[in-house]
């Protein structure tokens, strides 16, 4: 962490906090509300002791629900919540040694920043001393050490989100719940709290169960990932397993750039597998999908693609010549819009090799990619 009170040299030693952490599984739970509205429909997963697992997928889709069952702000239709073993269902939110971070802060702004981190303490019954020195401990955590006697409107937002995460790994959570917390922070800020969150995660051995919209979020942090959409999970796994492996449809579109192919399956001129997905492209599938009929959807990653000027093109194996339509800027990389041929158009994601390597619309190009590049998804 980065950041210091002004004038208040780095403390030669940090106290450090109790370690604890606990497993949570998710058995089946439902949510219904009146109306008959299914915000979560028979969610199951495990969330694995001291792991950063991360809850991603659109708004409305049933993250921030599952999150709030999980902390005990809301009751499930149908399911079990358990924690190491023991069925937390209907327990009440104050009695699941849990704690919260959200997206607004949610700051007592009359109250001092060590008056913020101390609250849930003093609910608990702590003598003075105890809690000055928790409190002590956990702002040195987050680097606030030297502004105990400041309110939140005298902190950037960056600051306040800190103190909000003091509050709530000061009295020691076995979880650790996340909604969105660096939602309202700017990019660069954002980057920041992303690695000190995930620091201080491993370093307190926190179960942390995050909810995010942020594809890139969400893959920069977790150790796992669950992909939600219209209240089910499509997909749990680490973020190579999601962005290299998607299973559906849905994650391959959700999770960063990629193309979709979806055809016929038949065979290339040497008999192996291929899909026709029309207008004269037909697509080398993987070995391992040499038997089997009938429609199939895939996914090609850009960066996947190699491109070059189609006067120098002589690729082999799978290709398709077509015309740059336009380019995307993106610092490190670019990423191109191509028309095929046949009509389709497909995004090409290349490194940033200097101006002189730059392609620009109207340029004709030559695709080439291998049938290992191909994800085969489930319908």
């Amino acid at each position: 962490m980065v950041q210091r009170a002004q004038g208040r040299d780095r403390p030669a030693r940090q106290p450090d906090l109790p370690r604890m952490s606990a497993s949570i599984e998710i058995a089946s739970v439902s949510k219904v509300y009146e109306g008959g509205v299914r915000a979560v429909d028979a969610v199951a997963m495990d969330i694995r002791q001291g792991e950063f697992f991360s809850l991603l997928g659109p708004s409305g889709c049933g993250k921030t629900t599952t999150l709030r069952m999980i902390a005990g702000f809301e009751t499930p239709s149908a399911g079990a919540i358990r924690v190491d073993g023991a069925d937390i269902t209907h327990v009440p939110a104050h009695k699941r040694d849990m704690g919260m971070v959200f997206q607004n802060y949610a700051l007592f702004p009359h109250r001092t920043v060590a008056e913020n981190v101390a609250f849930g303490l003093r609910m608990r019954g702590l003598d003075k001393a105890s809690i000055a020195a928790k409190v002590k401990a956990a702002l040195a955590m987050v680097e606030l050490s030297g502004l105990e006697d400041r309110r939140p409107a005298q902190l950037s937002g960056g600051q306040q989100q800190r103190v909000a995460l003091a509050r709530a790994i000061v009295i020691a959570p076995r979880v650790l719940l996340c909604d969105e917390p660096l939602g309202a922070l700017d990019k660069k800020l954002r980057q920041q709290m992303q690695f000190e969150l995930k620091q201080l995660q491993k370093k307190l051995g926190l179960t942390l169960v995050f909810v995010t919209h942020d594809q890139e979020e969400a893959l920069a942090m977790s150790d796992r990932i669950a992909v939600m959409n219209s209240g089910r999970v499509e997909q749990v796994g680490t973020p190579t397993e999601i962005y290299n492996q998607p299973t559906t449809r849905f994650v391959a579109d959700f999770i960063g750039d990629t193309n979709i192919f979806r055809g016929e399956r038949t065979t290339t001129s040497a008999g192996g597998p291929a899909l026709d997905v029309g207008k004269g492209l037909i697509l080398a599938l993987p070995s391992s999908e040499a038997q089997g009929t009938g429609v199939l959807s895939v996914a090609l990653r850009p960066e996947k693609i190699r491109f070059m000027p189609r006067a120098d093109a002589t690729a082999a194996g799978s290709s398709a010549h077509g015309i740059v339509e336009n380019t995307n800027f993106l610092g490190g990389a670019v990423l191109y819009r191509i028309t095929l041929e046949g009509g389709h158009r497909v995004l090409v994601q290349q490194p940033n090799a200097g101006t002189s390597r730059l392609f620009v619309p109207g340029n004709g190009v030559t695709l080439d990619w291998t049938p290992a590049d191909l994800v085969v998804l489930k319908d």
